[in-house]
């Protein structure tokens, strides 16, 4: 140090380092021009669906051929409004994800029994919108009181939900890649048609493996643009609807008459959008999986109150029920692509097409069987996302395996056996008039019965909730939670500290200021909120307490030395050969010597001795302060597993938990 005073009053200090605030994937904007681009494609993949349910709903009640265009064109204003809400969001509302919003198929049944049973055609709309409305509010108002049934959510469910969902919708792009699309008739022989769809998916597979960076991402997009153009040239589609359409055309709000509110009309709508709360739910989950965010009870609250108030809006602009749509959650799977402002961008092209008529038109010009191998496409992307959840369930518990497999079974049954209206098909180059089919929709008394037996994914979410309560939430005494069985999630919230400690203390090697933070987040509302108190109790602790963790784990040679949970998490290590163990005893005391505290490695996600080997001595070259969050990540991975080992009938959704653990520690 310097004795000169001066000197010492002008040494500059130093400059404290900045850290820079990482930024999550679903947050980041892309550039204008590339986020156009991606947003445009979710349009083109959403669109067929955006408009298959006003279509259904007009020709049966009726509608002459000017409303059907107005709820088209309403419709697609109200998509964009729906998908800016839950994606971008506003207060409480909107989940803030990438989920881009649409006219729910559930609504279907419901939405022409009540126009029907209300004079049909136009007048029929009143009592619909009104009921629309009414049902939206009320699913605004108990969206957080729903948003606590979090738990009846566990991976057997959402997967079980998602993958119901990908499979259910794949008839759907299989119905479109078969139709022809000068007559909209059927023609699953025409080797033509064949070609486009299989050709849109061979063009796909082809650029996901070629492509790089943002032409990748853009795959699907492309697809279509090359299927539309050859289809162009081959004369199989054209574009003169282009040139007859409107520039500009607004459907205004109630533009069929002021609403009309029926009691019965009503309750059957609020049926409809706990449903719909239920299927929003699993796609939340799903896409949370994706983007690597953890879903907790706020977000489910937040996408509830987006799909009541999108609710609301659509029965004021003309239009129906809102809920994700799952091909767009295939989409983002599929390309990587995580940012929610693309599906922002894409709800403000949606807007745009709600008032452009000319640009909607263009996008209807893509051929069916172009657009039929896409969806195809991307719904298998969705039933694939739901089976990669379902990957973290436990299959040996036989309850587990007869929720998914009763779910699958009913859900697929309902699906494939509903009632078909009157269709043409072309044999031998003739159009065969084919009669419609009851179905088993139709074989259950009153309206309200009918709706989870109208469609397969609603039948399929329903069975696995029920089946869940049934196996893993009856009994007096409450969940199972801990010690085998034996400990109550009741009686673990009206635990001693010291109890507290006795039962819980070994996920962290019985280090009291980590149970003691987890112990300050009582009460939990289930043991997915038992494992997050651990988590996030790991992160509140200061470098003194960490280190003090740290060092509270034995080195890796040490498995032979210590208790039953100690040794588990060792199993990678066990019946290793002498000069095996001894090159992890070499291993373990030159990390010591070097960092000073024992080397921590989650051996059981490691799985291998060589690849147990090579981590540690690649750690070797860290720097101390890296290697300190390195540990405790590996820590936080440990504890888990221990979590697993203790705890009954957790069934938690963790990976987000650690992205996001190990975002905070890097």
């Amino acid at each position: 140090m310097s004795s000169d005073p001066e000197a010492d009053s002008t040494t500059t200090p130093p400059v404290p380092s900045v850290k820079k605030k990482r930024i999550h994937p679903v947050d980041e904007v892309p550039p204008v021009g590339k986020l156009a681009v991606l947003g445009f494609q979710h349009v083109i993949a959403f669109y067929a669906g955006a408009v298959l349910v006003p279509l259904i709903i007009a020709g049966a009640i009726g509608l002459d051929g000017d409303a059907l265009t107005m709820l088209i064109t309403a419709d697609l204003f109200t998509c964009g409004i729906a998908s800016i809400l839950q994606a971008v969001g506003i207060w409480k509302i909107g989940v803030r994800l990438p989920l881009l919003q649409g006219i729910t198929f559930a609504a279907l049944a419901p939405v022409i029994k009540i126009a029907n049973d209300n004079g049909g055609e136009r007048v029929g709309l009143l009592t619909v919108y009104g009921a629309v409305i009414c049902a939206g509010i009320f699913t605004f108002l108990i969206a957080p009181f729903f948003a606590k049934l979090i738990r009846f959510f566990p991976p057997v469910v959402t997967g079980t939900i998602i993958t119901i969902i990908g499979i259910a919708l794949l008839p759907v792009g299989i119905g479109d890649a078969t139709t022809d699309p000068a007559t909209h008739t059927s023609d699953a022989g025409n080797g033509r048609w064949l070609l486009y769809a299989v050709g849109t998916i061979f063009l796909i597979v082809l650029m996901q493996r070629f492509f790089r960076g943002f032409w990748a991402t853009i795959a699907v997009l492309l697809g279509l643009v090359v299927g539309t153009v050859i289809a162009w040239v081959l004369g199989d589609t054209n574009f003169s609807a282009v040139g007859e359409a409107d520039w500009v055309g607004f459907t205004p709000p109630f533009a069929f008459g002021a609403p009309r509110f029926d009691l019965i009309a009503i309750v059957m709508m609020i049926v409809v959008m706990m449903i719909i709360a239920v299927e929003s739910t699993g796609s939340v989950f799903a896409t949370g999986e994706i983007v690597g965010k953890r879903i907790k009870k706020e977000d489910i609250a937040a996408t509830v109150r987006a799909d009541g108030l999108a609710t609301v809006i659509g029965g004021i602009f003309n239009s129906f029920p809102y809920t994700a749509f799952s091909e767009n959650v295939g989409l983002v799977r599929l390309t990587g692509v995580k940012s929610r402002w693309v599906v922002a961008a894409a709800g403000g092209i949606m807007i745009l097409l709600g008032l452009l008529p000319k640009t909607a038109k263009i996008v209807e010009a893509i051929p069916a069987p172009v657009l039929g191998g896409a969806a195809m496409t991307l719904f298998a992307t969705v039933a694939v996302v739901g089976i990669h959840t379902l990957g973290k369930v436990d299959f040996t518990d036989h309850r587990n395996l007869i929720i998914v497999s009763t779910s699958l079974a009913m859900g697929l049954y309902v699906e494939f056996s509903q009632s078909s209206a009157p269709s043409e098909v072309i044999v031998d180059g003739n159009v065969v008039q084919v009669p419609g089919m009851s179905g088993v929709d139709q074989a259950v008394p009153g309206v309200l019965l009918q709706i989870p037996f109208g469609a397969g994914i609603t039948m399929g979410a329903i069975t696995a909730l029920l089946l869940n309560l049934l196996f893993f939430h009856t009994g007096s005494r409450g969940v199972a939670i801990a010690g085998g069985g034996s400990i109550r999630l009741a009686e673990i919230n009206k635990m001693s500290l010291e109890k507290f400690r006795e039962t819980f203390g070994g996920l962290v090697q019985n280090v009291t200021w980590v149970v003691d933070a987890a112990y300050e987040q009582r009460p939990f509302e289930n043991a997915h909120d038992l494992r997050a108190s651990f988590q996030d109790a790991l992160l509140t602790g200061s470098d003194e307490q960490q280190l003090e963790l740290i060092r509270a784990f034995p080195d890796l040679d040490a498995e032979d030395e210590v208790g039953d949970m100690i040794a588990s998490d060792h199993t990678a290590l066990s019946n290793l050969e002498e000069e095996e163990h001894d090159n992890i005893v070499e291993m373990a005391k030159a990390y010591r010597q070097q960092f000073g505290f024992p080397l921590v490695i989650c051996a059981r996600e490691t799985e291998r001795y060589e690849r147990v080997l090579r981590n540690g001595w690649t750690r070797m070259d860290n720097a101390a302060g890296s290697e300190k969050s390195f540990a405790l990540i590996e820590i936080a991975k440990i504890a888990n597993y221990r979590f697993d080992d203790l705890v009954a009938d957790a069934n938690p959704i963790v990976s987000a938990r650690f992205n996001r653990f190990q975002d905070v520690m890097g």
